[in-house]
């Protein structure tokens, strides 16, 4: 059986704010949609199902975000995710310029947990919160200059 990672499905509270935030890092929207009716019903398991729904990709195309803002039922808020909870996680983006990532994420609020660590001087990486509370890793690559990288 071949197997393959579609999309990751993000719940958010603004799919316009969160949209912004994602394709000002890079990422490009690929399409817009508002879902209804049985099928909907039938595949995510809730009655009424109604939401606006947008699919973001990575530049090389391997990576897919799939936003959500349910219209109905009511979206239910929940505490923000810690780093050590059991369950979905974060979103981690490699990016190349760690610092302008971080320069676009401000201008739309999302600033580090706690600051930018470097891992064995081959990462440089920040976790954030973005739009809705979901967690994002940016990491820099720090070997892809290099001629051993």
């Amino acid at each position: 059986m071949a197997i393959r990672l579609e999309n990751v499905g993000i719940a958010v509270r603004d799919l316009d704010a969160t949209i912004a935030f994602f394709t000002d890092l890079g990422l490009t929207l690929v399409g817009r949609d508002t879902v209804s009716g049985e099928w909907a019903d039938t595949a995510v398991g809730l009655d009424g199902n109604h939401a606006r729904i947008a699919l973001l990709s990575t530049p090389d195309g391997h990576g897919r975000i799939e936003l959500f803002e349910y219209l109905h039922p009511d979206a239910i808020e929940t505490e923000p995710t810690l780093p050590n909870e059991i369950g979905m996680h974060r979103v981690a983006l490699a990016v190349d310029d760690l610092d302008a990532a971080l320069a676009v994420a401000a201008r739309h609020g999302c600033h580090p947990l706690r600051g930018v660590a470097t891992y064995e001087d081959v990462y440089r990486l920040t976790y954030l919160r973005g739009p809705s509370g979901i967690l994002v890793m940016l990491a820099e690559d720090l070997r892809a200059g290099r001629p051993d990288g």
